[in-house]
């Protein structure tokens, strides 16, 4: 595992500045008029500002991405924001950024998709699957390895009904593990998160979740709030009997334990970009045109698939976003899709997108003009 530096938190207040003087940028700065299919992400020519913000999920990734891209374009730079998903949207919405990053397609019961068409003018607002996270299981209990969790007992214990680790139904799945009887201290994500939708999901189809999924963590179910993707990890690390959920390169980068996870055939995986990969593989697109909004089965039968993954978007306009915007935005994508962009990403901890969705994303990205 290859240690990458967390993102600085990039201030965009110039961005914002300009948004509330009432510019018509759309979240960017000048940019020369470089022709877009010519800047397949390594166009000298292309010189100016992205502005984005959204999952810190992804971070690690654009952090990797904003270094090479910049390398081979260096009159751009790439200001990203790693507020959270649900930041990340009301930002693009507002039209004070150009591309957001969220753990989630834009939600149809929050109005997000009609919103976001609107922000765009002239075009849609499309979701464009960019990276493949898988959200790993998270413990802290020194002497205790390679820990197996059902979705149902998952299920108790992060809705504060399984409260000792040393519970019926962690034992029954762990058979030949000495378990103590350390306290459970649940984590969750504080804000609203990507990540957390991901999870609730998987919860509510694989378990006994009696909450809708949501961004945000649901106060029923109590557990302890930390900030960020880099919050949770730190938290776990620090306390003993912890559990919670986090991005698998964050999990990596904190070196922290991971338990297996059973699939809808019983099956305890170990996760790995490889059996996380396998789930998105037979992920079906939703969303209709150049937006690729995905369908995953959290359920999945598919021997060796790790069954909790989220896949991170890339949120932008198809068309209407400033014209200084479209060269940027589009040869920044055009290299995140790139054979070289999503090989990468193993090295992160994530995994890169199935061949059969790259051609659609590819495809998509083509379109942005």
């Amino acid at each position: 595992m290859k240690y990458v530096g967390r993102i600085a938190a990039v201030a965009i207040v110039g961005a914002l500045s300009l948004a509330a003087c009432g510019t018509d940028n759309n979240g960017g700065a000048t940019s020369s008029a470089a022709p877009a299919s010519s800047a397949a992400g390594n166009d000298n020519a292309l010189s100016g500002a992205i502005n984005a913000a959204g999952s810190s999920a992804q971070a690690n990734a654009i952090d990797q991405w904003k270094k090479d891209f910049q390398a081979k374009n260096p009159g751009v730079s790439l200001n990203y924001q790693p507020s959270g998903s649900g930041a990340g949207v009301q930002a693009f919405i507002a039209g004070t950024i150009s591309l957001a990053g969220s753990d989630s397609a834009l939600k149809d019961d929050k109005g997000e998709p009609a919103a976001a068409d609107a922000r765009c003018k002239t075009g849609k607002a499309i979701n464009i699957p960019m990276v493949t996270g898988p959200v790993a299981v998270v413990y802290n209990l020194p002497g205790v390895e390679g820990l197996q969790l059902s979705p149902k007992t998952l299920g108790g214990i992060f809705n504060s009904t399984i409260t000792k680790w040393d519970d019926a139904a962690i034992k029954a799945d762990n058979p030949d593990a000495k378990l103590p009887a350390t306290a459970i201290q649940p984590f969750h994500r504080a804000e609203e998160s990507g990540t957390a939708d991901n999870f609730t999901k998987f919860l509510k189809a694989t378990a006994d979740w009696p909450y809708e999924p949501a961004k945000a963590w649901p106060a029923e179910a109590k557990g302890q709030g930390a900030k960020g993707s880099d919050g949770v990890a730190s938290s776990v690390k620090s306390t003993e009997g912890a559990i919670s959920f986090v991005e698998l390169s964050y999990a990596e980068n904190s070196q922290l334990q991971k338990a297996k996870v059973a699939n809808g055939s019983g099956e305890f995986v170990e996760l790995t970009p490889d059996s996380a990969a396998k789930t998105v593989e037979a992920a079906e697109v939703k969303g209709t045109g150049n937006d690729l909004k995905l369908g995953i089965d959290y359920a999945t039968k598919a021997a060796g698939a790790y069954p909790i993954v989220l896949v991170t978007y890339e949120i932008t306009c198809e068309k209407g976003l400033a014209a200084d915007q479209v060269p940027l935005v589009k040869s920044f994508l055009q290299y995140t899709a790139s054979d070289e962009g999503q090989a990468s990403l193993k090295d992160l901890g994530y995994a890169p997108l199935p061949a059969t969705l790259l051609t659609k994303v590819r495809a998509a990205v083509e379109a942005i003009s």
